[in-house]
């Protein structure tokens, strides 16, 4: 009896891992691609694999994986954020005005970035829920919006980041724990395995697990994909549609936000800069669909976004070694975003009936 029973059930064990893996399979094909491009980058690289390329392309990784992630969460409702490079921004130069001084005042200025940059993404949300409007018309117009208050913040670049906090979160642990003393004996033991590890990596992975993570397996979270997959099923089921939209922004203006204050303690100073707002926005977009997030909602994730964001700056690290004409750069560049972004239509050419996206 027992292996008689036990026979349906590994079918449909296995039938599940295979349902999660078609659900899935932009998202690994993601982690290979990611894989396969940064381990031949360091094949490439001069200096091979070393701790220090690590760190300088964790650096340059983080701001777009964050705002990456703040794109995912509207695309993964049915619906595109054209405003997080602004948001981004925004919180960039308010950080660059508040993030300095002592620890405590540091740290209040960490909250009011974040806090501002979460709710200007409440604020998409009301819009779009409340004025029944498109997501992408609306955040185009709060997107100028949060452009000219960055102006208002910095007229032009400047600032004064704590340059303690500049080297601890942009270095490897190592180099966290020697500056803020947190180890006066010499380094503990538990950190040498560990010590090499980039700040920047770390602070990205932390996010993700803690903000996302817990999020998407909430009564909200599983409504963002319902309404993606087909928003009148969701409503005739009773979830709550409403509150998972203003989540959606909400969330996506708080990693928005997260790109911004890392950006601003990266760079040490802040500047309403309007094509790197615009840049990152498009980059983003590129990034989910690389991801396997699919631009019709409802499938992916925003770990699968990070994910594309690290593929586009991987393929941006081979300008270097490869010594790229920098005028072919943005060739290069617009045509893997425009490969990236023809990605999102390619499932919807394939079928005949709508519904067939949703089986």
């Amino acid at each position: 009896m027992s292996a008689i029973s036990a026979t349906p059930r590994g079918q449909r064990r296995a039938s599940a891992l295979e349902t999660s893996f078609k659900q899935n399979r932009g998202f690994y094909g993601a982690i290979v691609l990611f894989a396969l491009l940064y381990i031949t980058y360091n094949f490439l690289h001069p200096r091979g694999f070393t701790t220090n390329v690590l760190i300088a392309n964790a650096n340059e990784s983080v701001a777009l994986a964050f705002v990456a992630m703040a794109q995912a969460v509207p695309v993964l409702a049915g619906g595109l954020d054209l405003s997080v490079g602004a948001v981004m921004t925004l919180a960039a130069c308010i950080a660059s005005e508040l993030v300095n001084g002592d620890p405590l005042r540091m740290a209040f200025g960490c909250l009011v970035t974040l806090g501002a940059a979460t709710a200007f993404g409440f604020v998409n949300g009301a819009i779009v829920v409340y004025g029944r409007l498109q997501p992408i018309i609306v955040t185009l117009a709060t997107g100028a919006v949060a452009i000219g208050l960055a102006l208002l913040i910095r007229p032009k670049p400047g600032g004064d980041v704590d340059l303690d906090l500049n080297w601890a979160a942009t270095n490897s642990l190592r180099d966290l724990a020697e500056t803020y003393h947190l180890f006066e004996d010499g380094e503990a033991a538990w950190l040498q395995p560990i010590a090499w590890v980039p700040v920047p990596l770390l602070i990205l992975v932390l996010v993700a697990l803690l903000v996302w993570v817990p999020f998407k397996r909430t009564v909200t979270g599983r409504t963002i994909y319902a309404i993606g997959s087909a928003e009148g099923a969701a409503y005739m089921s009773g979830l709550p549609i409403n509150r998972a939209k203003l989540a959606a922004f909400t969330l996506a203006g708080f990693f928005a936000g997260c790109a911004g204050l890392y950006l601003a303690i990266q760079t040490g100073s802040g500047n309403a800069d309007i094509p790197q707002a615009g840049a990152y926005t498009l980059n983003s977009i590129a990034a989910v669909v690389l991801g396997g997030v699919s631009l019709l909602g409802g499938i992916g994730s925003a770990i699968g976004a990070l994910i594309g964001a690290l593929i586009l700056r991987s393929i941006s690290f081979y300008f270097r070694i490869l010594s790229i004409d920098p005028l072919l750069q943005p060739l290069v560049e617009g045509v893997v975003l425009l490969a990236a972004v023809s990605l999102g239509a390619v499932r919807a050419l394939r079928v005949k009936n709508r519904l067939e996206l949703f089986r």
